[in-house]
């Protein structure tokens, strides 16, 4: 009995802190944004569509929370994917300026580019690809909404262009046209305050109605579990990476089994020969 008691009040425990997390939760949230976009088309097309100037936009397919590694074994974990007949959109909130190097974007596009080819397969054919940072500051201190890059040559004084597109956008910028607007919404916590009715919507399901509430409650608990699971892989990667100690002992420090961290380990020295 006293057992039941005690979870019962663990419980209860967990939920006002998430229900604490959720009422200040903002799109410029990550974990939140990938939550609210999550097959949903009509947000993510008034997102893309203003960031884009490409009001037409329609996406075939939304993905959010998508893990992405390349041959040499490094991952990254794509806040948002979505895809239209155009080409692919890499959209990822990036609050610390540590998170949003221009050679962070130039690894997503690379990832991209793998996930997208297949054997034989014409370079032509890769679609083109938009790596979107929509970062929490001003990263390049400029003022300026949205900074674009493609690649350019000097010596022809043109474009290369070779389908990649790096976009910054500046979570600071409060103009009162469309982008400011939307900047203006990803910072909001309150469903009311948000201009846009796509993005509106979702944030009130999750924030106001009982079940998208319950939804949310159970996400935060998965996201919780896996980033503890990720930290542990990562810690014994390291560790085994060091060569400094037994599997038993990565074993009894990280929490995994020997057989996990003998399967780590086998990965690790395969990946090097």
């Amino acid at each position: 009995m006293v057992e039941n008691l005690l979870n019962e009040m663990e419980s209860e425990r967990r939920l006002q802190e998430n229900m604490q997390r959720i009422r200040g939760f903002r799109l410029m949230d990550d974990e939140f944004m990938s939550i609210c976009l999550k097959d949903n088309k009509p947000a993510v097309n008034r997102i893309l569509g203003i960031i884009l100037n490409k009001p037409d936009i329609q996406v075939t397919r939304v993905d959010t929370q998508v893990e992405v590694r390349n041959f040499g074994g490094r991952s990254i974990r794509l806040d948002m994917e979505a895809r239209d007949k155009d080409g692919v959109y890499n959209c990822e909130i990036q609050r610390a300026d540590k998170g949003a190097t221009p050679r962070r974007a130039r690894f997503h596009g690379s990832l991209l580019d793998m996930k997208e080819s297949d054997k034989g397969m014409m370079f032509e054919q890769l679609p083109e690809t938009y790596i979107i940072f929509i970062t929490e500051k001003d990263y390049f201190g400029k003022g300026e909404p949205i900074y674009k890059f493609e690649r350019y040559c000097r010596e022809i004084d043109g474009n290369l262009n070779d389908g990649l597109h790096i976009i910054y956008v500046n979570g600071e910028y409060r103009g009162d046209d469309d982008i400011g607007w939307l900047m203006h919404d990803f910072s909001c916590t309150n469903a009311d305050d948000i201009h846009y009715t796509e993005i509106a919507e979702r944030i009130r399901f999750f924030k106001e109605d009982d079940e998208g509430v319950r939804s949310m409650c159970r996400s935060i608990e998965e996201m919780l579990k896996e980033e503890k699971e990720r930290n542990t892989l990562e810690f014994a990667r390291r560790m085994i990476a060091a060569n400094k100690l037994k599997c038993e002992e990565i074993a009894e420090y990280s929490g995994l089994t020997v057989e996990e961290v003998s399967k780590l380990a086998s990965e690790i020295r395969g990946r090097r020969q």
